[in-house]
């Protein structure tokens, strides 16, 4: 069967790689694709955008089923729209989707179902928010109410910090900070002291299905300096996600969210990421929710993972009524697979493009690099977003996948290459 892939970044990548993997795949399309997708044979780019079309073009040639990878198609209503035309689709609901683009939405979601997350306000009055961070003191937490690919938080440390963040995100509407084209709002909530992880899941609308645990590198620079970015690398399984944080995880946080969002009339299909913060006695609170898999997190999961994707998939979207998720058991190579991303010269604040890409090593058992912000132009493979590659490494420790993953690292070579040398830093203390 033909199978298409919404998205171009290093998530879709892996995605679409490990679902090429499936005997019963003939083709995995990815609209728009980058680079690296263009020079895979078992993958083919659809240079279309406009949803509307895709959907059109998805019909005309019988796509068996769609997995959604960003989140401005989802917010936008992808999901509902394919179904209406009785296309199979993998991803939430653009109701559901609001977890993810509307941070108001999600916290208020928290509130009315006792899923544990910082305390919060939330503001569309400049005046009030500044009121508020003076109440309050730093450090604290702002964060843009609609989608900002990743980066619309700011960790505060100082009031200075928070009230620019505030300026910049009322003021200035930053990253069209305003869901759905309602006013710019900002979420400020209080600071959580512990570990970050990323818990992510699948949802039928009723089942859910854990993926590997694993955690990000959200900072730019080595030991979590510098800024925020949409991550900067990722390791699977995470230790710090011990069976008995997954229990409470589980029992705290993603059940009662697939309950509360059945009760709210508002059913959850896909892929669901909870970021959890994890304090010195175990104990969980939800910093946010994602409606996708995460990125750079998929690429490292997806290298672990044995059992047939397109199976999984397929069951999740099953009709109501049916089995879906509930008899599925996933199996995972017990390795470690450690994702180091390689950005672009400028990145976060103003990556640069166009810059030529060398020495990418051939993919192998152990190693595969997955593109993003890649595109070929008159045969040359050239840079052409902020995160450029994630060099994906399996190996027997978190140590020696680091090692493997660095190696390989150090082969490729493009101007202005950003990239940190301590990925995994806390699993290897651990």
């Amino acid at each position: 069967m033909n199978v298409l892939v919404i998205g171009g970044g290093g998530r879709e990548h892996a995605l679409a790689w490990k679902l090429a993997q499936s005997p019963k795949v003939q083709r995995v399309y990815l609209a728009p694709g980058n680079g690296g997708t263009a020079l895979d044979d078992r993958l083919k780019n659809l240079p279309i955008t406009d949803m509307a079309v895709l959907r059109d073009w998805a019909l005309e040639h019988k796509i068996a089923l769609t997995v959604v990878g960003p989140e401005g198609p989802l917010a936008a209503g992808v999901v509902d729209d394919f179904r209406a035309h009785g296309l199979r689709v993998f991803g939430p609901t653009q109701a559901a989707a609001q977890l993810e683009s509307s941070k108001a939405f999600s916290k208020a979601f928290m509130q009315r179902h006792g899923i544990p997350t910082a305390h919060f306000a939330v503001f569309s009055d400049p005046a009030a928010a500044h009121a508020h961070l003076e109440a309050t003191g730093a450090p604290i937490v702002v964060k843009a109410d609609g989608l900002a690919a990743g980066k619309g938080v700011v960790v505060a440390s100082t009031l200075a910090e928070a009230h620019a963040a505030v300026d910049f995100m009322l003021a200035d509407g930053a990253f069209g900070s305003a869901p759905a084209g309602g006013e710019a709002r900002v979420v400020i909530e209080e600071f959580l002291q512990g570990e970050e992880a990323s818990f992510i899941v699948l949802c039928d609308g009723k089942n859910v299905l854990p993926l590997a645990t694993s955690q990000d590198h959200k900072r730019l620079q080595d030991g979590d300096a510098g800024p925020n970015t949409g991550g900067m690398g990722a390791y699977s399984p995470a230790p710090i996600v011990t069976p008995e944080v997954h229990a409470r995880a589980m029992r705290e946080v993603i059940l009662p969210t697939v309950r509360g969002m059945e009760k709210d009339g508002i059913p959850f299909t896909g892929f669901l990421y909870a970021g959890l913060m994890i304090d010195a006695q175990g104990k969980v609170k939800t910093l946010e929710f994602n409606c996708r898999m995460g990125d750079p997190e998929t690429q490292p999961i997806m290298a672990r993972l044995k059992t047939d994707w397109l199976d999984v998939l397929w069951a999740a979207t099953e009709p109501v009524g049916a089995a879906g998720l509930a008899d599925l058991e996933l199996q995972w190579d017990r390795r470690t697979a450690l994702g180091v991303v390689l950005a672009a010269h400028g990145y976060p604040q103003t990556p640069r493009a166009g810059d030529a890409i060398q020495g990418i090593p051939t993919e192998t058992e152990d190693l595969v690099v997955f593109h993003a912000g890649t595109r070929l132009h008159d045969g040359v493979l050239q840079t052409s977003g902020g995160r450029v590659l994630c060099v994906t490494a399996l190996a027997d420790s978190v140590r020696l996948a680091q090692a493997r993953a660095y190696e390989a690292v150090h082969q490729i070579q493009f101007d202005g290459m950003q990239f940190r040398t301590d990925i995994g830093f806390r699993a290897v203390k651990a």
